[in-house]
């Protein structure tokens, strides 16, 4: 299987600066051996810069580097477009704002193709603000809600092919605004929150949702946030919120997703090295990387940060 690797050193959706070093990061970590040590053709495209920034007006004064988001996101929906039509697209962030773009391009891709995208999104977040709702100002808090066609988004790019809701898998979700809970309220996005996922166990949540993105022969998209984690095993992200996923509860996810045979692209999200402690974050992602395209218990190398 061919991988497309592309580094997306974009923060300006966040407020904490550090992300745009996660390329650089993962890189550093072994991305590209760990691909290829499971046979895998790896291609590295390097890293995407944005569309130059235009004036934008928005009555949200609230709001940070809306230019520069909307510059990106024209650049990330081009370059996810083209990189899904070659091979597997793995976007290595930069914070979730990119997901406005990759997922949008590959749902034209997806749509032009004739089959339904789903997109997994693993995050302590839903990210279902618009434009006029966030308080924080910080873009990478509206990504879901734009590429799912939801309104507020007209100073953003068309989005000709938007993912439908009822196409979206939530999981980890611990950390909700006010604002994103009354727009889910009518919504029929599919949210899996961490209460949910101690009572009952992460793989039947998955399983099910699995089988309805192979019932429609769709593809799927996976987004996964470095505040999906439980903190102590991944701190390198500025949004930590307590009580995440385990080390075995993310591997298992990235062991069904392979299994499933469906995954046909992947960001990586919201890893910021500055906060990291000796890169076990960093490698951490590669790890879990490596289990969603195939290494299995057997094959894993024992590693000492002493």
């Amino acid at each position: 299987m061919q991988f497309n690797l592309i580094g997306v050193p974009l923060q300006d959706g966040a407020a904490q600066s550090g992300c745009e070093m996660g390329p650089s990061a993962l890189r550093t970590a072994g991305i590209i051996p760990a691909l290829e040590r499971l046979g895998h053709e790896v291609r590295d495209r390097g890293n995407v810069t944005p569309r130059p920034a235009q004036v934008v007006d928005h009555p949200n004064a609230a709001l940070r580097a809306l230019p520069q988001v909307i510059g990106w996101t024209e650049a990330l929906a081009e370059v996810a477009y083209r990189e899904s039509g070659t091979g597997v697209p793995i976007f290595m962030g930069g914070d979730h704002a990119l997901s406005a773009g990759t997922v949008s391009g590959v749902a034209r891709r997806a749509a032009e193709e004739g089959q339904p995208l789903f997109v997994l999104w693993l995050d302590a977040h839903t990210d279902f603000h618009d434009p006029a709702s966030t308080e924080s100002g910080n873009l990478h808090g509206t990504p879901v809600a734009y590429f799912a066609g939801r309104p507020g988004f007209e100073c953003f790019p068309p989005l000709p092919h938007p993912v439908p809701e009822e196409r979206i898998c939530m999981m980890g979700i611990r950390s909700v605004d006010p604002a994103e809970r009354r727009a889910l309220s009518g919504s029929t996005v599919q949210i899996h929150d961490m209460r949910e996922i101690d009572e009952t166990g992460v793989a039947p949540l998955l399983r099910a949702f699995l089988a309805r993105v192979a019932q429609a022969r769709g593809r799927l998209h996976v987004s996964l946030d470095v505040d999906f984690l439980e903190p102590a095993i991944a701190p390198a992200v500025g949004t930590t919120v307590p009580g995440g996923a385990s080390f075995r509860e993310a591997h298992l996810i990235m062991e069904m997703l392979h299994d499933s045979g469906l995954v046909t692209s992947l960001d990586l999200v919201e890893l910021n090295p500055f906060l990291d402690e000796r890169g076990r974050t960093a490698h951490l992602l590669v790890d879990l990387t490596a289990s969603l395209m195939g290494e299995r218990i057997m094959d894993r190398r024992t590693r000492s940060f002493a």
